[in-house]
């Protein structure tokens, strides 16, 4: 029985990037949310953000999300299309890492949305614009983090108090959308703490590959060490939100102390990563000492075996080179003398075989009782 088709408004796209993850791309990239002058709240979907300008003139604040293919080259037009300053985004695009930038009417930030896939710890940065009563965030089809937030929109809007003057308004959407991107960040920290429990395991499996262990612990440092650069690059924008007092931003204590709330967060987190970074570095250490014991175990080995090839050889030795000087024909020995030679021959061979065992046990090479363990 064939499946029903879907409506059109319901139809995903559905891309692969080139690590071959699966991303949902709307067919609406654009949302708006507004909160109007008489209280209440209004939302829509549209392809491009100039499809709210009349919305965005009519209400007391908007926030509006917006999903571009390419963040390097659709960023900027897509700012210009708003009536930001081209000054702005140069000065953010150009930054490779975070940013912050405040011209008073309007201002910038760009912070990072990190993304996790397995060992492999990816960077993407979200854009906040915010101008007059606006408030936009840019990012890519990569950085699926607003979908929650916009399904929530009109609730958070609605707790928002139409009395409040404009800077109040605009940081509490603000500070909404920087806890938003700041819990979709820690739950990837959650996802690099699975990958470590499973690595321990790895770690406590005496079968376990020691190659395999050497590279997956190096693997998980590197995420972390990636993870922690994301986060102080976050905390780097916050406390400069913080501290900056931007003319659109308010003076609120209550509101600055939101603010300082999600600083401390992203300590927390920060906080939370080192420590996995120590015990990872108390694994290494482990690693390390596993394999200086499994080094030293092949050098008692190898010992053993070189101290009982020595008593074999010797005791071989000693009489073959008796049996080959015999052997000259200056000596004329005969059938006769079969007696005498065999007994010098064993007799050599024992007192050859007996006098190697002493020297090798004096030297330490093998171990004092036959049944210890050469591991030790």
């Amino acid at each position: 029985m064939p499946l029903p088709k879907l409506p059109k408004d319901l139809i995903q796209k559905v891309r692969e990037n080139t690590q071959g993850k699966v991303i949902l791309s709307l067919e609406n990239k654009a949302f708006c949310v507004s909160l109007l002058r008489d209280g209440t709240t209004l939302e829509q979907e549209g392809r491009t953000p100039k499809d709210f300008s009349k919305q965005v003139k009519d209400a007391s604040v908007s926030w509006i999300d917006y999903v571009v293919e390419d963040f390097k080259t659709d960023v900027p037009k897509v700012a210009s299309s708003l009536g930001f300053n081209d000054n702005l985004i140069i000065s953010l695009m150009k930054n490779p890492r975070s940013g912050y930038e405040d011209m008073d009417t309007e201002m910038g930030m760009l912070i990072p949305a990190i993304l996790v896939d397995g060992f492999d710890v990816n960077v993407q940065y979200l854009l906040i614009l915010i101008r007059s009563n606006l408030v936009i965030t840019i990012h890519t089809t990569r950085v699926q983090r607003f979908f929650r937030l916009r399904r929530y929109a009109k609730i958070f809007m609605r707790k928002i108090k139409p009395n409040l003057n404009l800077a109040d308004k605009i940081t509490n959407v603000l500070i909404r959308v920087l806890d938003e991107n700041n819990s979709r960040n820690f739950d990837h920290l959650r996802e690099i703490e699975e990958n470590a429990d499973r690595m321990s395991a790895k770690l406590s499996d005496i079968r376990a590959k020691r190659e395999d262990m050497g590279r997956d612990i190096h693997l998980m440092k590197h995420a972390l060490i990636t993870y922690l650069g994301a986060l102080w690059e976050t905390l780097d924008v916050l406390n400069t939100l913080r501290y900056g007092d931007p003319e659109l931003l308010t003076d609120d204590p209550k509101l600055l102390n939101r603010l300082a709330g999600t600083c401390a967060e992203v300590n927390n987190q920060i906080g939370l990563a080192e420590h996995m970074s120590e015990v990872l570095a108390s694994g290494l250490e482990v690693i390390q000492s596993i394999y200086n014991n499994q080094l030293q175990i092949l050098n008692n080995k190898l010992a053993l075996l070189v101290a009982y090839l020595t008593v074999i050889g010797t005791a071989f030795l000693v009489p073959n080179t008796i049996a080959t000087a015999l052997g000259n024909p200056a000596f004329q020995m005969g059938p006769q003398d079969i007696g005498w030679y065999s007994a010098l021959l064993i007799g050599s061979m024992v007192v050859a075989t007996v006098g190697s065992y002493i020297w090798v046990k004096k030297m330490g090479l093998l171990p004092d009782r036959p049944d210890e363990d050469v591991h030790q």
